[in-house]
């Protein structure tokens, strides 16, 4: 299989679908990876496609009892005082050279949630329906074991739903419901996705800054549209956008915020579709304010 791999996705609505015929499992708060291993090592991609596997020495140590022509889809995530550490996953992931990513492998080790089987023995899976895949992937990884451990899934949403009551104190962030028959398909929202967070899924639509380094990103929520300018990005997620940020177009427009008045944008070119995780915020002049959390 070919890297970059490109990841099936899920789009976002209130509540689990019923009447049968899904599959359920825990949304963990992390970095998506793909694991892909090969003759000669591993390959760990992120969702952008970019590789990361600098970064997370300690997992392209444990893919290596991976049988070649493996090629997993998941979550990493780090633990810690017994819940999942998003803050700690981005330390890891901006790690700046390998004798750093090195030293944080060793105090915030990761661990990697895999929640599907693209790949066994080189042969081609994703064709296959979910529920053959979630089986091989069970079998494949239980006799490799921590850190690299499938998901838990259940069929039955009177489970799914006492999950979504009882793991956000382990910093689960919601269910992800996948058809039972479903292929993986990549680059499509075929899955389905409910969270406890006040967050939501945002297309990004413009910027405001440099290419190089975005100050701030112009984002339209589903269902709306009106373009909102969120706060500032940090500087991990700052770098991050200008190596996902789509080409201008060349073209600019204006947003009204808050406080600020009209703020002049860059616009984006809409292929390929860039997500933002927003967190939503009440300002005190009622309006609302969008908080970018992380790219999806």
């Amino acid at each position: 299989m070919r890297v970059p791999v490109e990841v099936a996705l899920a789009e976002a609505v209130d509540a689990l679908p019923d009447g049968g015929g899904w599959a359920y499992e825990p949304k963990f708060d992390g970095h998506r990876m793909v694991i892909v291993r090969e003759d000669a090592g591993v390959v760990l991609q992120a969702r952008s496609g970019r590789l990361v596997g600098r970064a997370f020495p300690d997992l392209v140590d444990a893919a290596l009892a991976l049988p070649a022509g493996t090629v997993l889809d998941g979550e990493v995530v780090v633990w810690h005082g017994g819940r999942t550490d998003f803050a700690a996953v981005q330390r890891r992931a901006a790690a700046a050279s390998a004798a750093r990513a090195r030293v944080l492998a060793r105090e915030l080790p990761a661990s990697y949630a895999a929640f599907d089987l693209l790949a066994e023995d080189g042969s081609d899976l994703r064709r296959l329906p979910y529920a053959e895949r979630r089986d091989r992937l069970v079998a494949l990884l239980a006799p490799v074991g921590p850190p690299l451990q499938a998901v838990p899934s259940t069929t039955d949403r009177d489970t799914a739903l006492t999950w979504y009551e009882a793991l956000p104190a382990t910093g689960v962030e919601g269910l992800v419901a996948k058809r039972l028959d479903g292929r993986y398909a990549g680059g499509r929202r075929a899955w389905l996705k409910v969270r406890h967070s006040d967050t939501r899924d945002a297309l990004v639509v413009g910027f405001t800054g440099p290419p190089t380094g975005p100050r701030a990103l112009v984002v339209a929520l589903p269902g709306d549209g009106s373009p909102i300018l969120t706060t500032p990005l940090p500087a991990a997620l700052r770098a991050e956008a200008a190596r996902l940020l789509p080409a201008p177009t060349g073209e600019s427009a204006v947003v009204t915020a808050v406080g600020v008045g009209e703020v002049t944008y860059e616009l984006l070119a809409q292929e390929p579709e860039l997500t933002l995780e927003v967190r939503q915020r009440s300002t005190r002049h009622g309006a609302f304010s969008a908080e970018p959390v992380r790219f999806r």
